[in-house]
C-alpha cells in the first residue's frame, strides 16, 4: 500500500497484521481521491475507523489541513503514528485510540471531509453519519465517503446528495451535507 499522490507520493504504508482489518486497496483510495480532489486544501478530515491511516494520510498529503484520525484498536493507532512519522505529516494530524460513537459524542470541532471505512457487515457508517449529523460535526457543504460491501438503506442516507460508485465488491458512497451536488 501506497501514497498515490501530494507531497508523501510513492511512500509505502505499512499495514495491520492478521484479518482484523480490510485495507483500502490503492485502486479504490485513488479513485475515492480523483472523485474529490477539489474538497480536500486546507480542509479539516476526519478518518474513523482509521486502520492504517491510509485515507487520512492520502489526504494530508494532497493538501488537506489536518486530520483526525479515530480507531479503537491499539495497534491501529500505532500504526497510525508509524505512517504519519514515516511520511512526516504528524505535525498536521491527531490520532485518538477511541470508540467511533466515544469519539462523535464528544468532538467540538466540525469536519469538511469524513472518511468512513467501518467493518463491513456493521451498521456502524448509518450510526456514525447520524451522531456526526446530530452533534453538528458536518460543516456546511461537507463530503462524506462511506466504503461499504452492501447497499445503503438506513434513511439517515437520503437526507444527504448521494453518489454512489462500485469497484468489484467494494462501494463507495459519497454523501454532501446541504444538498449541493458533488
Amino acid at each position: 500500500m501506497r501514497v498515490v499522490s501530494g507531497t508523501a507520493r510513492g511512500m509505502s504504508l505499512t499495514t495491520l497484521e492478521g484479518l482484523d482489518t480490510r485495507p483500502t486497496t490503492d485502486r479504490v483510495k485513488e479513485s475515492i481521491f480523483n472523485i474529490i480532489q477539489f474538497e480536500i486544501y486546507g480542509k479539516r478530515v476526519l478518518d474513523l475507523f482509521a486502520g492504517s491511516g491510509a485515507l487520512g494520510i492520502e489526504a494530508l498529503s494532497r493538501g488537506a489541513e489536518h486530520a483526525t484520525f479515530v480507531d479503537a484498536n491499539r495497534a491501529a493507532c500505532e500504526v497510525v503514528r508509524k505512517n504519519l512519522a514515516h511520511t512526516r505529516l504528524q505535525d498536521s494530524a491527531t490520532v485518538l485510540q477511541t470508540t467511533y460513537d466515544g469519539f462523535l459524542q464528544s468532538a467540538k470541532t466540525p469536519f469538511d471531509l469524513v472518511l468512513l471505512d467501518p467493518p463491513y457487515a456493521s451498521d456502524f457508517a448509518a450510526e456514525a453519519l447520524k451522531l456526526l449529523q446530530q452533534r453538528g460535526l458536518l460543516n456546511a457543504g461537507a463530503v462524506v465517503a462511506v466504503e461499504h460491501d452492501r447497499p445503503l438503506d438506513d434513511p439517515i442516507f437520503a437526507a444527504f446528495h448521494q453518489k454512489e460508485y462500485r469497484y468489484g465488491k467494494t462501494f463507495v458512497t459519497f454523501l454532501r451535507n446541504e444538498g449541493k451536488d458533488l
